[in-house]
């Protein structure tokens, strides 16, 4: 059972605004990644991000993205479906002030159909219950920059596309995750 003065916020772990606290209502399949988690990320992404174009497709309460704008990221894109949840990230974006995070409230998919921009790293941690993981590699990989990191979290172990080569993968709690690298279609065929 969390404590009540933890209940429905989660802090920035790390970077410029480390320990600034993100408040959320409870909204159906949202669930922060603990503490724990990110601060393995973001050791496996090596801490900084400085110069790094980084999207959280599925922002939920923006922890992830706001800890990528605090660890250096040059661009964040927070994309959020959920209209009263988007309403609470756009407040808590403007009391932590950070311009170089981007709002869009919409569908994770028609975001990725419709955007033209590229991306260095990719933050991906869908409700439990989302289950659309070959429409979202599809939408997804001609939006990565070669090279790009992507971060999975999910209730049960992600498969992978053939272009994202798997570098780290763990558990805590009921949560999966893995971070995988891009190769794009002309390295990934390269022959040795």
């Amino acid at each position: 059972m969390r404590h009540a003065k933890h209940k429905n916020q989660v802090r920035i772990i790390g970077g410029t605004h480390r320990s600034r606290l993100l408040r959320f209502r409870d909204a159906d399949g949202l669930r922060p990644s603990a503490d724990a988690v990110r601060e393995k990320l973001f050791n496996w992404l090596g801490q900084t991000l400085h110069g790094k174009s980084v999207l959280d497709l599925f922002a939920g309460s923006a922890v992830l993205g706001c800890e990528a704008a605090s660890r250096g990221a040059a661009r964040t894109v927070l994309v959020e479906a959920n209209p009263r949840t988007c309403a609470e990230i756009a407040a808590n974006l403007e009391l932590l002030r950070l311009p170089e995070i981007t709002l869009h409230r919409g569908d994770a998919l028609q975001y990725l159909k419709q955007t033209q921009e590229m991306f260095d790293v990719v933050l991906l941690d869908p409700p439990y219950a989302w289950q659309d993981w070959e429409a979202l590699w599809t939408a997804l990989l001609p939006r990565l920059n070669p090279h790009a990191e992507v971060y999975a979290e999910a209730a049960a172990e992600v498969v992978l596309p053939a272009a994202l080569q798997e570098r780290k993968r763990g558990r805590s709690g009921m949560s999966y995750f893995v971070l995988a690298r891009y190769a794009a279609a002309d390295e990934s065929e390269r022959k040795d």
